[in-house]
């Protein structure tokens, strides 16, 4: 399923038989992406994406977010679409999906944010 959520386009996969629901979202090529932004998206992953983790795949950076789909109520599919949202939204800024960050993320640098998202069909 597509869908646009806080102007964030997101694909939803129900894997049944694998019992697992990813939601992702493309954030942008590693081509376009400034080599600084790399360890402030790792470190993002233990410090304040949560839910959430940045993903490289096929020469994408993508946000993703994955739970096992049987035991998944309707507060945690609302909850990672947010969070799915935000880390999209705030990657090269904040690298955030939530107001919550666990400390010890302290020497992140800030690059200046580059908004040029990739469009899948």
């Amino acid at each position: 399923m597509q869908f646009l959520y806080q102007e964030i386009p997101l694909l939803c996969i129900y894997e049944v038989h694998a019992n697992r629901m990813p939601m992702i979202t493309t954030i942008i090529e590693t081509k376009d992406i400034k080599e600084e932004r790399l360890p402030n998206m790792l470190g993002a992953n233990f410090h304040s994406a949560l839910d959430v983790k940045h993903w490289l795949s096929d020469g994408v950076i993508w946000a993703w977010f994955i739970h096992p789909l049987a035991e998944l109520s309707e507060h945690q599919v609302l909850d990672g679409t947010d969070q799915v949202s935000s880390a999209a939204a705030t990657c090269g800024t904040r690298y955030s999906s939530t107001n919550l960050v666990y400390p010890g993320n302290t020497k992140k640098k800030e690059v200046p944010n580059q908004k040029k998202r990739i469009e899948r069909g």
